[in-house]
């Protein structure tokens, strides 16, 4: 046996389900397949690498290392990867080459040479890239390989660009996020302030909208409706309705009176219009008509996609695209062939393989390169009707649909507009209206009444106004004479831009540019090498992780409906505004997309060299902005916040404040002269909050670096510790002590050893001669009453000492 015979391949895939649906093309015995679970590795917990960065302080940021270091994953039962990755690295033993087939993309080739780079292995490394899991694709994938000699290189590319992209979200979202929390974050605002470089300008987008609904004003604006009779006996209403609207009622009623005296020949044109069939999905643009037809949450689609491929129906879902590579074209007839033995009500629709529409270029279906993954469409294997789930059946049916529609003759409507020019003061002005009737439905056969859907608004944006339009005009003829018989104005009013809803949002992320009104940032938003798919935020294996994340912290909330639209809260344009002032290059959409192209630039790389020097370079910039960061946090100031415009989930934990914190509330409010905000007697975040805003400065100042957080409420343990020590003393707690962090804190150093001396003066005894009864032991005990002669020792100064001790623990505890 040759040295070359004997050498050993493993296959590593992403999940054992991937790997089932190849292992029946490995007939040799020095083949072995092994799968991962996702991501196997983890970043490392900060506090696990230095015990300093355990606690949230600003003097231990910036946070800064040259690696991330990584430990054992876990899987979605809790579960180590430890055995995996033990298992895999006794698999590597004596093998001389590894082929990746993961998932096609970044994060797929991340997950397998994270693991090669864990486990030092330095043999060749080839790419199989899977576009999809049926028999054809396989053959194809496995062809490409060999033709590509150095697909291990170039993927390597792609696994440095994800683990910069790691790098750089491991190292903004744990520096930004404490030193926001510490030093900007409100004090009424008890949960971290999130903090990234994907869901920071995200958000940024959502505010700007947020602000432009909130200051839009109504204004009237006005449409004149002009009703002419023909010499034929037909009557017809003609409005002028101009995209610049009329907002001055005067002009309007100039153009109305002109109006109603016109007379003169009708204008009549009659066209065919060509609809074209809507593009292919995207990941994108699959989980927005999902969220519009079905209701479902991005990450539904995704999971239900995801699910489809690995079984072979779909092709990969995680893409960007929404075309196919020419060379593609020769599958369209087998594939529309098992479709309509699926969806045999369509059979009738297709016409035989030499009639098959194949639209080219940019505006088409099919183009030269579509990039690194092709639009999603389905496959010749087609599931049996039971054979999946009913979700399932519904998202299969969806892309099936659109796969054959795109290859079916466009659409011809006869389109009937009449028009007249009625002369005014204001100068000439047209008068129209317009019908149209199906000629042929073309692909539109394949949806009926759902065809409409493919003609989505853009996110983001007031309803365009519709051009005047009747569902059948009466027979007029081209010239023929008429005459006004009635003129009449009509009052409309100008809408605000409708929100982005949940559907939308991965939308608006990949395409940025559509929510661009500047010429110069549309054109610096523009992509030479792929026009349909411009600068954007984040990638397609990721924007629908995003909404969760603001939803988490608060910034954003869902409203009602199907596809429910997103508003954000105060709290989140109080973050923005906060970032915007600090560091305005997070709060740049704009900004952040050009920065994530220059990451892209990475994954470009044609050699590991050429890779890494990019890499290197990427990771010290952001190290650099880290560090810039931090600087100017640490310069910055607290941002104000309205206590009583926290989100209702935050809003307090449902209890009332104590009668301490409101009396201590009340007399703030009567010696400063203000106003006790509304809620402050029914909820207890916002009466906290307002003691800290206003309740006096503790005397002890903070540390030198420590973030200027205000004042604090004591804890639970210091006020019973407080209340105890009033009581053996006959008296009772000042309303400061009970509401007021360093009151409270004050008042334990002073008393606490003083209530233990058995001689002092100020010893209080209890009706029937009974001493006065003190709490002991923790939360976890009860609180349970017993004598305070029953708790002392003998030993006086033990007994102090222990106190004291006791004291000082309750004192130290931080809520970060």
């Amino acid at each position: 046996m040759t040295a070359q015979s004997a050498s050993r391949t493993l296959f590593f895939f992403e999940k054992p389900s991937a790997m089932r649906q190849l292992q029946r093309f490995f007939k040799s015995p020095t083949t072995i397949c092994v799968s991962a679970e996702g991501h196997l590795l983890a970043a490392e917990e900060p506090g696990n690498v230095r015990d300093e960065w355990k606690s949230w302080r600003l003097d231990t940021l910036p946070i800064v290392l040259e690696r991330i270091p990584v430990t054992y994953g876990t899987n979605r039962s809790g579960q180590s990867h430890k055995p995996k990755i033990e298992a895999i690295k006794q698999a590597l033993q004596g093998v001389e080459r590894v082929i990746i087939a993961t998932d096609p993309g970044r994060e797929g080739s991340m997950i397998a040479w994270e693991v090669l780079e864990h486990l030092g292995y330095r043999g060749r490394v080839d790419r199989l890239k899977l576009g999809a899991l049926d028999e054809v694709s396989i053959r194809r994938a496995f062809a490409a390989m060999a033709k590509e000699p150095d697909s291990g290189e170039r993927d390597y590319a792609a696994y440095l660009e994800a683990l910069c992209r790691q790098y750089e979200d491991y190292h903004l979202g744990l520096n930004g996020t404490r030193a926001i929390s510490l030093r900007l974050r409100p004090p009424a605002f008890r949960q971290p302030w999130r903090f990234g470089g994907v869901q920071t300008p995200t958000l940024a987008i959502l505010a700007d909208l947020e602000k432009r609904i909130r200051d839009f004003v109504p204004q009237d604006y006005f449409k004149i409706a002009l009703t002419v009779a023909t010499d034929g006996g037909a009557e017809i209403t003609l409005w002028h309705a101009p995209k610049d609207k009329i907002l001055d009622k005067q002009v309007a009623e100039a153009i109305q009176q002109a109006a109603i005296s016109w007379s003169g020949p009708l204008g009549v044109e009659q066209k065919d219009v060509r609809r074209v069939p809507p593009r292919l999905f995207s990941k994108d643009t699959l989980a927005r008509r999902c969220a519009k037809r079905f209701g479902w949450d991005p990450q539904h689609t995704a999971k239900l996609a995801q699910e489809l491929y690995d079984q072979g129906y779909l092709t990969y879902p995680r893409t960007e695209s929404e075309h196919l590579p020419e060379s593609q074209t020769g599958d369209a007839s087998a594939v529309i062939g098992s479709v309509v033995g699926v969806l045999t009500d369509l059979a009738s629709l297709v016409p035989a393989a030499s009639n098959l529409v194949f639209r080219k270029g940019n505006k088409g279906h099919y183009v030269k390169d579509p990039g690194e993954h092709h639009a999603i469409v389905p496959l010749r294997k087609v599931p049996q009707l039971g054979s999946i789930s009913g979700e399932h059946l519904r998202l299969w049916e969806l892309v099936a649909k659109s796969f054959l529609a795109a290859h079916l003759p466009d659409g011809i409507d006869a389109r009937t507009a009449v028009a007249v020019q009625v002369p005014t003061p204001p100068g000439l002005k047209r008068f129209s209206v317009s019908g149209s009737v199906i000629k042929s439905p073309g692909w539109r056969a394949v949806y009926g009444a759902e065809a409409d859907e493919a003609n989505e608004a853009v996110p983001g944006k007031a309803k365009p106004d519709e051009e005047p339009t009747t569902g059948r005009l009466p027979p007029v003829r081209d010239k023929e004479p008429g005459k006004a018989t009635d003129a009449r104005i009509e009052t409309a009013k100008t809408e605000p831009p409708r929100r982005i809803t949940r559907g939308e949002l991965p939308v608006v992320m990949g395409r940025l540019v559509d929510q661009v009104e500047d010429p110069t940032l549309k054109a610096a938003l523009e992509n030479p090498a792929n026009p349909n798919e411009p600068k954007g935020l984040g990638t397609a294996a990721t924007r629908d992780t995003i909404l969760p994340k603001l939803q988490k912290s608060q910034y954003i909330e869902l409203l009602k409906g199907k596809d429910p639209p997103i508003q954000v809260t105060e709290v989140g344009l109080a973050f923005i505004a906060a970032v915007r002032h600090v560091f305005p290059a997070y709060g740049d959409p704009v900004g952040r997309a050009m920065f994530e192209a220059d990451l892209a630039e990475i994954g470009r790389a044609s050699t590991r060299t050429e890779a890494l020097g990019r890499a290197t370079a990427y990771q010290e910039r952001t190290r650099s902005r880290v560090r810039e960061l931090i600087t100017t946090i640490g310069q910055s100031g607290t941002v104000a916040l309205d206590p009583a415009c926290l989100p209702t989930p935050f809003a307090g934990d449902g209890k009332p404040p104590t009668k301490a914190m409101i009396a201590f509330a009340t007399s703030i409010a009567a010696q400063r002269g203000l106003k006790l905000p509304r809620g402050l007697k029914s909820n207890s975040a916002i009466c906290r909050a307002f003691l800290d805003q206003h309740a006096p400065q503790r005397s002890s100042g903070p540390a030198k670096d420590a973030p200027q957080r205000g004042p604090r409420p004591p804890s639970e343990a210091m006020v019973r510790y407080a209340r105890s020590l009033a009581e053996q003393q006959g008296s009772e707690c000042p309303p400061a002590v009970l509401a007021d962090f360093a009151a409270c804190r004050t008042f334990l150093d002073e008393h606490s050893s003083k209530a233990q001396r058995p001689n002092e003066k100020n010893r209080t005894v209890t009706p029937k001669g009974r001493l006065p009864a003190v709490r002991t032991g923790s939360a976890s005990n009860g609180h349970k009453r017993v004598p305070a002669s029953a708790s002392r020792p003998a030993d006086t100064r033990t007994e102090v000492a222990r106190r004291r001790t006791r004291a000082r623990t309750v004192v130290s505890g931080r809520d970060d």
